[in-house]
Formats: C-alpha cells, sequence, structure tokens
C-alpha cells in the first residue's frame, strides 16, 4: 500500500491525476448514434449517390489509384487531435514508477491481444460462419500502395482484377472481415478508457499513465503486428500504406496535439487549457466520429441491405474477444495482488480498442468500402454497452480484491445507461 500511496502521490505532483467526467450525452447513447449513422450513411448511399461518389473521388492518387480520401482523412485527424492534445507525455511517464501495473497492461495489450484477436476471428469467420458468409463472397480491397501487378495476377489469396480503370485486389469477404478484426485487435484504446476507469473507480493517475505509453507504442509496434498477422491470415501486407497510416493518423495528430499543447498553455496557461479549450474538443470528436461513419455507410449501404446478418457475424468474435481480454487481465490483476483501482483500468484497456486508428488504418489499406472497414465500424457499434457491462462486473467484484477499502469513498454517484 506503501508503493501504492507513493504512485498516486507521484502522479499527483505530476499533475496527471485529473477525476475524468462519467460518460456525457453524446458518449452514453454512442450506440445509438451510431446506429443512427448507419441509417443516415445507406439512405445517402441510395438517394444521393453522385454526391457519395464526387466524395469518394477526393483522394491523394499514388500511380492513378486513389490512396489517401481527403474526407475520411481531415475527419480522422479530427478525432485523433482531441485525443493527443490531452496527454501531458513528460509529465505523465514521470509519474510510470509502479511496474506491475504497467506491466500487466503492456503485456495484455501487445503480447497477448493481437494474437486471440486472430485467433477467434479466424475461427469464427473461417470457420463457424464461413457457410454463412458465403464461400464464393468476394470484396474488392485498394492495391498495396507501391505494388504494380497487371490484372490476373495474384496476391496472397487475392486476384488483381481491373475494376473502370482501377486495380483492384479481390479477396475472400470473410478475409477481409478478418482484416478488420486483426486492426481492431492491435489498437488499444487511448481515449474512451478514460471513461471506463473512471466509472469504475479505478486509478486515473495509471489509466493516463497507459494512454500515455499506448499512444507511443503504437508508432513502434502497430506497423509490424498489423504486417504480421495480415502476412499469417495470407492478406495484402501493404507495408508502405501502413507507415503512412501510422503517420497520418497518429504521429501527426501527436506532434501537433504536443506543440499546440505547449503553445496554448504558454500562451494562455494551464487552467484555461484544461477548463476551456479542452472543453470545445469533445463535440468536435464526436462529430468526426459521426461523419466519418456515415460515409463508410454510404459506401457499403448495398452490402448491409443484401446481408444484414454481416454485422452479427463480425459482432461475435469481436464481442468475444473483449470478454476474454477482460476476464485474462482482471484475473491476472487479482494474482499479481494489485489493489482494485489498478486491476479495473489494467482489465479495461486491455478490453477496449482504439477504434478511431482501426477505421483509419482499414480505410487507407483496404479502402472506404471495404469489408475490413465494415468490421472497424462494428468495433465502434458494440463498444459502449459491452464496456458499460465490464464496469459492472468490476463495481460488483471490489471485494475480490486485497484493498476494497482504498477505493475512493468520495468518488460520485456512478449512474449506468442500460
Amino acid at each position: 500500500m506503501a508503493k501504492m500511496g507513493a504512485y498516486v502521490d507521484m502522479a499527483a505532483q505530476a499533475g496527471v491525476v485529473k477525476r475524468a467526467k462519467g460518460l456525457g450525452f453524446f458518449e452514453r447513447y454512442l450506440t445509438l448514434w451510431v446506429a443512427l449513422c448507419i441509417v443516415a450513411g445507406i439512405v445517402l448511399g441510395k438517394m444521393a449517390p453522385g454526391a457519395v461518389q464526387a466524395l469518394d473521388a477526393m483522394a491523394l492518387t499514388v500511380g492513378g489509384a486513389p490512396v489517401v480520401s481527403i474526407p475520411i482523412a481531415v475527419c480522422l485527424f479530427l478525432m485523433m487531435y482531441p485525443i493527443m492534445v490531452k496527454i501531458d507525455f513528460a509529465a505523465v511517464l514521470k509519474a510510470g514508477q509502479s511496474l506491475r501495473p504497467v506491466g500487466l497492461t503492456l503485456f495484455i495489450n501487445w503480447a497477448i491481444k493481437p494474437f486471440t484477436m486472430y485467433a477467434i476471428s479466424l475461427f469464427f469467420l473461417g470457420t463457424v460462419f464461413y457457410g454463412l458468409i458465403g464461400p464464393e463472397a468476394v470484396d474488392l480491397v485498394k492495391m498495396p500502395l507501391g505494388l504494380d501487378l497487371p490484372a490476373g495476377a495474384t496476391y496472397g489469396v487475392g486476384a488483381v482484377v481491373d475494376v473502370e480503370g482501377v486495380r483492384m485486389l479481390q479477396v475472400p469477404l470473410w478475409r477481409s472481415y478478418l482484416a478488420g478484426c486483426i486492426l481492431l485487435g492491435i489498437a488499444p484504446c487511448t481515449a474512451m478508457v478514460l471513461v471506463w476507469g473512471y466509472l469504475a473507480r479505478g486509478n486515473d493517475a495509471h489509466t493516463l499513465i497507459m494512454v500515455a505509453i499506448n499512444s507511443l507504442a503504437m508508432l513502434f509496434l502497430y506497423g509490424p503486428l498489423g504486417g504480421f498477422l495480415l502476412g499469417v491470415g495470407r492478406l495484402p501486407v501493404p507495408w508502405q500504406a501502413l507507415v503512412l497510416s501510422i503517420s497520418i493518423y497518429v504521429a501527426l495528430p501527436l506532434v501537433v496535439g504536443f506543440l499546440s499543447r505547449k503553445w496554448i498553455i504558454t500562451a494562455k496557461g494551464e487552467a484555461w487549457f484544461n477548463e476551456q479549450f479542452l472543453h470545445l474538443l469533445t463535440p468536435i470528436t464526436i462529430g468526426a466520429l459521426l461523419m466519418t461513419l456515415v460515409l463508410l455507410f454510404s459506401f457499403r449501404g448495398k452490402t448491409i441491405l443484401s446481408d444484414p446478418l454481416a454485422i452479427l457475424w463480425i459482432a461475435v468474435p469481436l464481442f468475444l474477444q473483449t470478454v476474454l481480454i477482460f476476464a485474462l487481465g482482471y484475473g491476472l490483476a487479482r494474482l499479481l495482488k494489485l489493489p482494485y483501482q489498478d486491476a479495473a483500468p489494467s482489465a479495461m484497456i486491455g478490453a477496449s480498442n482504439h477504434f478511431e486508428v482501426a477505421i483509419a488504418t482499414a480505410t487507407i489499406l483496404f479502402g472506404l468500402a471495404s469489408g475490413a472497414a465494415l468490421a472497424t465500424v462494428v468495433g465502434v457499434l458494440i463498444e459502449v454497452p459491452v464496456m458499460l457491462m465490464l464496469v459492472r462486473i468490476c463495481l460488483r467484484t471490489r471485494g475480490w480484491f486485497s484493498s476494497p477499502e482504498a477505493v475512493p469513498a468520495t468518488a460520485p454517484p456512478i449512474e449506468l445507461a442500460p
């Protein structure tokens, strides 16, 4: 307990112990907003296909092939920047002195989670639901950046086809879904987990430390792990696109967030930054996320209408993976005799996914209309209800840990939406 107290004191001195807010109006009903975006996107695709095609045509191209969708890139930057600008990396990293909870979280996130996601998704999509998805069902995905193959050539399990003058890869649809699941599995949460940890009455200092560490770890581990698992799954391994994706959607907002944070605090002061500036970012983040989903489903509407159960086939392995990783993290935390305040966020961080990065990467790697992009969106769809279920489990099992009395008695009442 002395070590735990020192940990919290150091974090407080570093300025990282800030009680996160509970679920706001938009966050509380995120599942509803996602469902409405699915409907809006499908309607947009049906009613205004010309407008959708015009938006899709706004892209940066390499060798005549679209590589980065400009509307999606703008939306995703607006999703990522508010996350990055909130993190005071120097202060948080100085507070990271407790090795057991930090080590457990890193172990679950990077040594276990990516591989269990691959195994569970492969089993359900490639075996259990294989006949339901359709053995002959195919998906058209982007040609890997830098690859110049003629129509008729093969690459992994894909065949190069010419679609209106643009060469694309035709791959089995279930493998495209698998790719999206892989991209979710290698993206530990760095945003909503602050809310989940707060609702579970966890240690905010530890949560913030892991947000910073995971953001930095993604710069170095996301690309190699993604490339390795995509290769194992006999899917395209677009290394150049992976690097480009990390550069655009992680490194760029991280650098801009770091520099703008420093400049704003110098010019306006830390109090104004925390109380005024950050408050303005929440609706921007939510709005950008919802607009991204509308765009995604405007392209996927035809597929969803023809096979609405596709969302269910993807949701089942994602749900099981979330529960498994939570149980593993929570159980190991108890085995390591961590206090509840560290055990809860350690399990939550592993269970939750950084769907913003996953959506961005799936879009740039495989395309806006790909099954991989759809799979990452399903991750958003189930995020809130599943994580709220896990929060309830945490609150009801605090007595399993050695120091339940250490849970802050002054924590505000918690109201969870059904």
